[in-house]
């Protein structure tokens, strides 16, 4: 008998898949790769894309446990957890989320996603172009390079401690950011967002 299992993306504008007006963003993209694997025979994955565009981890911590209890397949569940790019953001001279805090609420994100599966997957944060590294833009943010390695290397911690999965789309990302990332420097174009979801697909085929 065929397994019916849930994959849950919780995220910003990046899982969400922001400026990509082809594919719909990398979420969008293993969608379809499940959906075509179940009609080619293969057990049912439904994936969902629970990504809001400028979400921080206290936003995830205020809907996570409601968004999970209402999507909680009998089959088991996947979970991607993929922040930071905009708790790193330095607003009027304050951390959005500083680190200690960002540390906090993935820990605390750990813990409840824990009561629903032990498939946990944390999603690094992307590099930033050139361009905006350490310029404030017009939504008065600014990001820098050193900020985004000091909350990967949180997550990368987090990870390893926890005996999670961490997906290093950072270093995928790095020597080609600048063709990778949309004008912004923020989010990917097209072709980075089916990049990383070239990367995840050898991860959703483990469940189909």
């Amino acid at each position: 008998m065929k397994k019916m299992m849930y994959g849950l993306f919780f995220g910003d504008s990046i899982t969400y898949g922001e400026y990509d007006g082809i594919f719909g963003g990398w979420v969008d993209i293993l969608k379809r790769y499940a959906l075509q694997k179940y009609n080619e025979g293969s057990n049912e994955l439904i994936l969902f894309n629970l990504g809001i565009g400028g979400e921080t981890t206290e936003g995830l911590l205020k809907r996570m446990p409601h968004e999970m209890a209402a999507r909680n397949a009998a089959d088991g569940n996947i979970i991607f957890i993929g922040y930071g790019a905009n708790d790193l953001a330095v607003k009027e001279g304050n951390y959005i989320v500083n680190p200690e805090q960002f540390k906090i609420n993935i820990l605390t994100a750990i813990q409840l996603t824990k009561q629903y599966t032990q498939d946990i997957y944390l999603v690094s944060i992307l590099p930033i172009s050139k361009n905006i590294d350490g310029i404030e833009v017009a939504s008065g943010k600014l990001r820098s390079s050193d900020e985004v390695l000091i909350y990967n290397q949180i997550l990368e911690n987090i990870a390893a401690e926890n005996s999670l999965h961490y997906i290093d789309f950072h270093s995928a990302f790095l020597d080609d950011k600048e063709v990778l990332l949309s004008a912004d420097g923020v989010h990917p174009n097209e072709k980075g967002y089916g990049m990383m979801a070239e990367i995840v697909i050898p991860i959703i085929e483990n469940y189909l």
